[in-house]
């Protein structure tokens, strides 16, 4: 989202006073959004339409098409995509170390393609993302609606196809904002592999017109009476919107009753993490702890983000033939039993909840286990002396 603002900040300015920074500026937002998310794609081809529909529907379409020919230069759009280039290749190739990256960008979107036509447990109907945005209630959770956006965003968009008299905002900008986020909204909803965070996509076109669409209002209206019932209205309004932020990243941040969490990960995986660590802190060399992690389909992200400052982890899609290490984090799908399977030289430690009904077991070499315990507080010790019995 930041990115896409940054790139048609950079593009506004560009409009506005043709330079090579702006240029230079709009290709390196360009280029990280390429390193940084497959669906760029969506967001260039709303903008392209969104401009190309605001051309046609211009007050005076000869005169904005002469302007585009001669804001646009050459030089400048060569720089800014070698800009876009650049930076992109920098990432993809893991800064020159991986020569297959930028075509590896490319083949993303073949596994894409079967996502977006249905092949995946995340299809869901064409409402989806309204549904998320004005009108979330899940259980006996709070309800969850940014519905002031959505109807500050419609007045914005009709703005755009008023006399200039009704708004200070730019007509051609308003237009273009309100093509590219119907374009996006209508893309996004199509496809049926849908997840919350793609909302952000159109969201920050939305946000951009519902601020134009505020501003009109209060510029239309006349008596002071009226103006200051709608300003207060209108704070409380965003009151709310700001005690729903809270809840969603604060006390709900990780529950199924927030519209933004989706497969997402459980604050008890923070506990396996913790137990990991402990017992590396009793093995010596932390870094040196072996640790075997085994997940159906490669399922154990974001374990390699947290487990990256150990250099001996190996992963596996199964169980392996040989599959112990002194720790061992297996999905509970496996069965691994490796407690069993080792006569009790290995223990099981506990189950840790990786998403909602998904669990990790953890396995530890019993010796070092009991190492780890015997550092632990005399309540707490209790509890894993009893896992070791």
């Amino acid at each position: 989202m930041f990115l896409a603002r940054l790139f048609g900040a950079a593009l506004w300015r560009y409009w506005r006073r043709p330079g090579l920074g702006w240029a230079s500026l709009a290709g390196l937002a360009l280029g990280l959004m390429h390193a940084t998310k497959e669906t760029v794609v969506f967001h260039l081809a709303a903008l392209a339409g969104a401009a190309g529909a605001a051309l046609w529907f211009a007050d005076d379409g000869r005169r904005a098409w002469n302007d585009l020919r001669s804001r646009l230069r050459p030089a400048h759009l060569a720089a800014g995509l070698a800009v876009a280039v650049l930076v992109s290749i920098t990432f993809f190739t893991s800064f020159f170390t991986n020569a297959a990256g930028p075509l590896d960008s490319l083949r993303t979107y073949l596994p894409w393609i079967t996502r977006a036509g249905g092949d995946s447990p995340h299809m869901h109907p064409w409402y989806f993302y309204l549904q998320r945005l004005f009108w979330f209630h899940a259980g006996k959770g709070p309800v969850f609606s940014e519905l002031l956006i959505g109807v500050l965003a419609l007045a914005g968009m009709a703005v755009g196809f008023l006399p200039a008299r009704h708004s200070s905002a730019d007509r051609g900008l308003t237009r273009l904002l309100t093509f590219y986020t119907l374009a996006l909204a209508g893309g996004y909803s199509v496809i049926a592999y849908k997840t919350p965070w793609c909302v952000l996509g159109f969201l920050h076109g939305a946000v951009l017109l519902a601020g134009i669409g505020a501003a009109a209002l209060f510029r239309w209206i006349r008596p002071t009476w009226i103006f200051v019932l709608a300003a207060l209205g209108l704070g409380a309004a965003t009151l709310q919107l700001a005690a729903q932020a809270w809840r969603a990243s604060g006390p709900l941040a990780t529950d199924q009753r927030n519209p933004y969490v989706y497969a997402h990960t459980s604050k008890d995986f923070l506990r396996l993490l913790d137990r990991v660590r402990g017992v590396a802190a009793v093995h010596g060399d932390p870094s040196t702890l072996g640790i075997n992690v085994m997940a159906p389909g490669g399922d154990y992200w974001p374990l390699p983000w947290y487990l990256r400052g150990f250099k001996e982890v190996n992963w596996s899609p199964g169980v392996p033939e040989d599959p112990f290490a002194p720790v061992v984090i297996a999905s509970a799908r496996l069965n691994a039993a490796l407690d069993e399977r080792s006569e009790k030289r290995w223990i099981s430690v506990g189950y840790y909840e990786h998403r909602p009904q998904v669990f990790f077991e953890m396995f530890v070499e019993l010796e070092l286990w009991k190492r780890y315990v015997a550092t632990l507080p005399r309540d707490r010790g209790d509890e894993g002396e009893d896992e070791t019995d």
